[in-house]
């Protein structure tokens, strides 16, 4: 892979391969973005980001949509992502959540009974989150690529909320969902309203596609995931289908949960970096889209490095009628920004060449 030229989002279209993925369609270009692609591994972020609480710079519009609009520019992708963060409707609820530097979300005073309950009561995104509308409707009068709006599942803001900070093991959330399923219920019925409405709203700004992370839900079972967040992810998806826009669903660890992933109604599934593409398409169908799933850390390595894996993913992602490309999860903060420009290059002018098996 030679050394990389910066790619202008002028020069990436109107951004219709992305969304025509999402439709289930094959696609002339392979599209292609990243999760993180905006923030700690660009120097103009850095530069601009200064320091303060990110859920403070996200009150800013004028702020996160530039940031929003920073790797666009930078690497010419095929869909910018709204640079907010997950916890922002549970913050803006009054819950106590802020994010931490180091540690992630983090609760002063955790979920622990019925009462709690209270603290997400009052919650509407019109009057509480008018700030992230504002930073929508900026970046999508300004982006030649569309924009994706987005929203935590309610499994994994729960666990924030349950667990109190991140979690490896999500003990007090599995011994709540098990022990009181009601009041677990209870809490993601609040979510759920919570998330469409936050995903509505971002709808009506002129977000085009929507990715709802449910990234630790892989610490479950396939009994436990039909049990308590199957119904939750199915209202979820039916009612966000109603506002006309393609929602991807992205988690990690969720290899043995991908046939039930396919019931939740979600037009695309983001594959973390253990899935193979073939298996994971085998077991969603065909009429699902696939999203993903270069190794993160593949980005830290040279370049032919890069190109040899990113090379693999794309003749793996063969066995997908509708396919994007992007990493199994989100850029780390060590990236070199030219390892992904380079990147964006490759598969723009070799995927699909790769994808349909001919000699290059």
């Amino acid at each position: 892979m030679d050394q990389p030229k910066v790619a202008h989002a002028d020069e990436a279209g109107a951004g219709a391969p992305f969304l025509d993925a999402l439709a289930g369609h094959p696609t002339e270009q392979v599209p292609v973005w990243f999760m993180r692609q905006a923030g700690r591994s660009l120097p103009e972020y850095r530069a601009l980001r200064g320091a303060g609480s990110i859920l403070e710079a996200l009150r800013h519009p004028d702020l996160a949509a530039e940031i929003t609009l920073q790797p666009v520019r930078r690497y010419g992708v095929d869909a910018a992502i709204l640079y907010s963060d997950i916890i922002v409707p549970v913050h803006a609820a009054g819950f106590g959540m802020d994010i931490v530097p180091g540690r992630g979300p983090v609760a002063e005073h955790p979920f622990r009974e019925s009462a709690d309950l209270a603290r997400l009561s009052r919650f509407s995104a019109a009057e509480d989150c008018e700030y992230v509308a504002s930073t929508v409707k900026l970046v999508a009068a300004e982006s030649p690529v569309p924009l994706i709006g987005l929203a935590g599942a309610p499994f994994t803001v729960a666990s924030y909320l349950i667990e109190g900070e991140p979690s490896r093991s999500f003990v007090r959330t599995k011994q709540l969902m098990h022990q009181e399923p009601g009041l677990f219920g209870a809490l993601c019925e609040r979510l759920v309203a919570m998330t469409v409405d936050f995903l509505a709203m971002q709808a009506g700004a002129g977000a085009q596609a929507l990715q709802i992370f449910d990234s630790w839900v892989g610490a479950l079972s396939e009994r436990e995931y039909r049990r308590f967040v199957l119904p939750h992810m199915k209202e979820i998806l039916a009612r966000t289908s109603e506002l006309g826009l393609p929602a991807i669903l992205f988690g990690t660890n969720t290899n043995h949960l991908l046939g039930t992933l396919a019931e939740t109604g979600a037009r695309a599934i983001g594959l973390d970096f253990r899935t193979a593409i073939p298996v994971a398409v085998q077991r969603l169908g065909e009429a699902t889209a696939v999203q993903g799933n270069l190794d993160p850390t593949i980005c830290l390595c040279s370049y032919d490095v890069l190109e040899r894996e990113a090379r693999a993913v794309l003749e793996e992602s063969r066995a997908a009628r509708a396919y994007v490309f992007n990493l199994g999860h989100g850029v780390l903060p060590e990236t070199d920004p030219g390892k992904l420009a380079a990147l964006v290059e490759f598969v723009h002018d070799q995927g699909t060449a790769i994808r349909r098996d001919e000699v290059l």
